[in-house]
């Protein structure tokens, strides 16, 4: 499974590459609202840092045409922009005219809740497919268990559109949806510091120190 960091911030974004883990960043309105400055320039360095890695801006038009109007302006931006459309009729038929027009631009289709608005994403043409799984646990459902059944679909059905794993709120998230078969997480960066710690991990270093310590100690006396 491969890891998306999900923010517009370009500190965490240094960062996280610096771990050499990141295949991507995923963004969205309310991301991009806190940060500072023009909000092309910021987008531009963002796919800058990500060196052809995929970079999700999202669409805020509602209309077909203002949807595909801007979706071609933020493709414009750089090579590597993927185009957040958000799931329902209006965003299928652009999504259609999209990734089947005379400049082909790679969508992925956000706020997905079940495996048949999955499925008709695809068939529309989306590049990659986003359950966001932590709002279906906000209202009682099982966000894993949606990847779970999507990536069992897409395998009997034998599609191979990346699924990403989108509004992960915890490692617990991470775990289950990499079970389930999501071939992407794009998770926001304080959980991304999650993944790497443990109270074991912490605990075991403090314990080699200390020996270390001790042990050289002996010896110089």
């Amino acid at each position: 499974m491969h890891f998306f960091l999900d923010t517009a911030n370009l500190t965490e974004i240094e960062d996280a590459l610096a771990w050499g883990v990141l295949s991507g960043i995923t963004t969205n309105p309310t991301l991009v609202s806190r940060e500072e400055g023009a909000f092309e320039p910021l987008v531009q360095k963002i796919c800058s840092f990500m060196q052809g890695n995929p970079v999700s801006v999202e669409v805020l038009a509602t209309t077909v045409e203002g949807m595909i109007d801007e979706a071609l302006r933020l493709s414009a931006l750089a090579p590597n922009i993927v185009v957040k459309i958000p799931m329902g009729v209006e965003g299928l038929k652009v999504v259609s005219k999209l990734s089947r027009g005379e400049k082909k631009v790679p969508c992925n289709v956000t706020l997905v809740f079940s495996v048949n608005q999955a499925l008709l994403a695809v068939r529309a043409g989306a590049s990659y497919i986003s359950p966001f799984i932590g709002r279906l646990d906000d209202i009682g459902w099982d966000g894993a268990a949606l990847v779970e059944e999507m990536a069992a679909v897409f395998r009997c059905q034998k599609i191979a559109t990346p699924i990403i794993a989108a509004s992960i709120r915890h490692p617990q998230h991470v775990q289950r949806v990499a079970a389930a078969g999501a071939h992407i997480a794009t998770v926001p960066y304080a959980v991304l510091k999650q993944l790497a710690d443990h109270p074991l991990t912490n605990l075991g270093m403090e314990r080699f120190l200390a020996d270390w310590s001790r042990s050289r100690g002996k010896t110089s006396l």
